[in-house]
């Protein structure tokens, strides 16, 4: 891969990993309502989980869906249940998770890296870096490089929406504030499912 195409791929990565989606709406709303240090181990889930995507996909699992169309649609099906599931969990969301509330807990490493797999944006961002940045002269290598690409920028991006969330914390101290503010990240991100139904 020339370097021309791999500051194409880095900045490919950049702006899909620091745009709204659903990692970045659930990112915000854990640094809002947990802080930025109970939120580490969702961003570290996202970014291990994508990675394994990007594997997947680079090594042959674009072409299993491709030829099984019935499992993609069981695969959008899935997420976007839960993709729905998780917009009701943040819209009633009514105080903020304090370290001893066992009820209200951001998410855990394994649950941001399953939920990778089932997230539609992940899939658009693999399938397309990889239809469009792998070389079939050296496919190995270019599996690597784009996941390496990825890898690179996405802890700070990710990082990004929860550190912003903090950030409010102290603006949405105030319930009623927060209230708005949860039901509005829910419903952005029931909103991220559009371009799925469509």
């Amino acid at each position: 891969m020339s370097t021309d195409a791999f500051l194409a791929l880095l900045i490919y990565a950049l702006v899909t990993s620091i745009t709204p989606g659903p990692n970045n709406f659930m990112l915000l709303a854990s640094g809002v309502n947990f802080g930025f240090v109970r939120t580490i181990p969702h961003m570290l889930g996202i970014g291990m989980g994508f990675l394994s995507l990007l594997l997947g996909v680079g090594f042959g699992l674009g072409a299993v869906l491709t030829a099984f169309p019935a499992l993609h649609t069981g695969l959008k099906i899935a997420g976007g249940a839960y993709l729905a599931y998780l917009a009701w969990r943040i819209a009633m969301s009514r105080s903020m998770g304090k370290d001893n509330d066992a009820k209200a807990r951001p998410m855990t490493f394994f649950e941001a890296a399953a939920f990778q797999w089932v997230n539609p944006k992940a899939w658009v961002m693999a399938l397309t870096a990889m239809a469009v940045y792998t070389n079939p002269e050296s496919p190995f290598l270019s599996v690597v490089l784009i996941s390496f690409a990825f890898a690179l920028v996405n802890l700070p991006s990710v990082s990004s929406w929860a550190g912003f969330g903090m950030a409010l914390r102290g603006f949405l101290s105030d319930p009623v504030r927060l209230k708005w503010f949860n039901i509005c990240m829910g419903l952005l991100l029931a909103a991220t499912l559009w371009p799925m139904l469509r």
